[in-house]
């Protein structure tokens, strides 16, 4: 019965920032690895970051590296993506997700159970 709502899309010029948020409801995160995917028009869903359960540890596409962070916060079942210096080709429907079946980061896709709405992110002049 988990549920997870993304918030934070939005319209932004090139090099510039926005923060995703992702809330989560039904029971407790903290025992669950976060992942963050995107999804452009004619591609294909694709894994932007992962953050651990267990250690806390973090990755990253090679796309975003150095570019966007991932963080979650247990005590308010909440996971952000902050992602700075935004191009055009970071337009995209963003999701956040839940690995289940013991699945440790990165994860592949088809691991995580649970899915939120997603949210729409435009990078545009």
């Amino acid at each position: 019965q988990l549920q997870l709502v993304e918030s934070g899309g939005g319209s932004v010029q090139p090099g510039g920032s926005l923060t995703l948020s992702c809330v989560g409801s039904g029971v407790p995160l903290d025992y669950y690895e976060i992942g963050w995917f995107r999804q452009a028009p004619g591609k294909e869903r694709e894994g932007v970051s992962c953050i651990s359960a267990h250690d806390g540890s973090t990755t990253y596409a090679d796309s975003v590296k150095g570019r966007f962070t991932i963080s979650r916060d247990n005590a308010k079942s909440t996971a952000y993506l902050q992602m700075h210096n935004l191009r055009p080709e970071d337009t995209a429907v963003y999701y956040c997700a839940v690995l289940g079946g013991g699945g440790r980061c990165p994860g592949h896709v088809h691991e995580f159970s649970y899915w939120g709405q997603g949210t729409q992110v435009t990078v545009a002049s």
